[in-house]
């Protein structure tokens, strides 16, 4: 009995198109060896390197080129996928960025705000400094709008837009009889002088230091008893005069006076017309506090100060009708209520502690 032996081998194929081979482990009708099957050749209608029908599945280099192409174009539509996404996903809005407020929204309330360091802010389309710790500071004046609109661009190019509603106030009306009539209506021969200080006045308050120095907060700049309110309207021997928009704390001439917040001293006079020795002090950001009718003053303009440190005595000068100090602060023009600010007044056994 004769063993037919099964051989399997690969073939090395022309290269020419016109020549191809399907190998397999066929046998010859004897038994013996490899049988040539016939050549592939291409189909009319399939196109250049088609197979015609019945052809092997093995194909030679041009069929491998075809695989080859085939894979390659799959991978080309992978990657144009993942790049479209990719791109979709940077160009997709991205989420507001960070913005927190703090503070009083009232009439005379301060705010202050946090955002990213190169964040732009505007409330009511005024430009507002930011920070480079990303702090920021506004405030609403004694007779602000119901609402204001704050608007942040933030780096990312998000916007948060914020509708803020300010609450209205009720003020107290004060009357004070029997004034000489000189601190009613000044002369004629001081109201140079007055315009002159004035403008001094206003221009230490429209100062835009870049520091935040009033994240240092606020205290009571002296102790003593509350005699004045910020927003009341005073009218003196029966004439009606512009709102009182500081705090009146009245305490024993010579009492300490300290700086309420750390900041620049912009000015310092010691005898100005209506209010006497003045101190204004820079807390940054167009932020002011302004000590008024002081006895004394120990810094100077362009000293710096920390809260708390002291800076004068308390006293009764410029039109005053007692020892007082009257505490004010502005935000640039906004006039801004100081108590907001501090806590309520020690009692006079806790301020002695």
């Amino acid at each position: 009995m004769k063993v037919v032996r099964a051989v399997s081998c690969i073939a090395h194929v022309n290269p020419s198109p016109s020549h191809r081979f399907a190998v397999g482990p066929s046998l010859s009708p004897t038994g013996r060896g490899i049988r040539r099957r016939r050549s592939v050749k291409p189909s009319p209608r399939r196109g250049r390197g088609w197979p015609a029908p019945g052809a092997g599945r093995v194909r030679g280099p041009r069929g491998a080129r075809e695989e080859d192409r085939g894979h390659g174009m799959r991978v080309s539509l992978l990657t144009w996928f993942l790049v479209t996404v990719l791109l979709l996903g940077a160009v997709a809005p991205a989420t507001a960025g960070t913005l927190q407020l703090d503070g009083s929204f009232t009439q005379g309330g301060l705010v202050i705000g946090t955002t990213e360091p190169d964040a732009k802010v505007t409330l009511d389309g005024k430009a507002v400094r930011v920070a480079a710790s990303g702090r920021f500071v506004f405030g609403f004046g004694r007779e602000a709008a119901p609402e204001a609109t704050l608007l942040v661009e933030h780096p990312d190019g998000s916007r948060s837009e914020r509708r803020l509603t300010i609450a209205r106030r009720d003020y107290d009306i004060q009357r004070i009889d029997g004034l000489p009539q000189a601190m009613v209506t000044p002369p004629e021969d001081v109201l140079a002088r007055i315009k002159a200080e004035n403008d001094m006045i206003r221009a230490a308050r429209a100062i835009d230091r870049p520091e935040p120095l009033f994240d240092s907060g606020f205290a009571w700049p002296a102790r003593g008893t509350i005699s004045g309110v910020y927003g009341s309207q005073r009218i003196l021997n029966g004439e009606p005069r512009q709102p009182h928009y500081g705090v009146d704390i009245a305490a024993p001439e010579g009492a300490p006076v300290t700086a309420p917040a750390d900041g620049v001293v912009v000015l310092a006079e010691r005898d100005l017309y209506y209010t006497g020795g003045t101190l204004i002090i820079d807390h940054g950001h167009g932020l002011s506090s302004a000590l008024l009718h002081m006895q004394s003053l120990t810094v100077a303009a362009g000293e710096r100060v920390k809260q708390g440190q002291p800076v004068g005595t308390l006293g009764a000068t410029g039109r005053a009708t007692g020892p007082h100090l009257d505490w004010r602060i502005n935000w640039f023009e906004e006039r801004i209520d100081p108590a907001l600010l501090v806590p309520p007044m020690p009692a006079p056994e806790q301020a002695e502690q």
